[in-house]
């Protein structure tokens, strides 16, 4: 099983123009040796791939990893669909350190992040 802790940070932006540590997410998430997205071992594990939203001056938000339709979003609420935040072709992107990932928040803005560590998940 490949199942990694990956952080993502608010990257620089026009809110924050050195980006912040304290405004991002916390995902587990299978990865294949490469960094790639590995969507055939998600179907296996989907249940442990969580994910927390930390946003200073908010309450955090847990949820899941899920597959909607043609792509992937952090999913907080399953009655809900207006909470759902897609991630911009996670599919494609390598998930490694030091690269990025977009998503799209609730807000409807899409922001970018910073993958700032990725490490093995117990």
């Amino acid at each position: 099983m490949t199942l990694r802790k990956i952080r993502l940070e608010l990257a620089r932006g026009h809110e924050y123009p050195e980006g912040s540590s304290s405004h991002g997410y916390e995902l587990v998430a299978p990865l294949a040796a490469d960094g790639h997205f590995d969507a055939a071992e998600w179907r296996e594990v989907k249940t442990r791939c969580l994910v927390r939203r930390f946003w200073e001056g908010a309450p955090d938000q847990n949820g899941l990893l899920v597959h909607r339709g043609g792509g992937w979003a952090f999913d907080y609420d399953k009655a809900r669909k207006d909470d759902d935040e897609p991630l911009f072709k996670l599919d494609r992107h390598r998930i490694v350190e030091g690269d990025y990932l977009s998503v799209t928040e609730q807000d409807g803005v899409q922001r970018t992040f910073r993958i700032v560590r990725v490490a093995p998940f117990a």
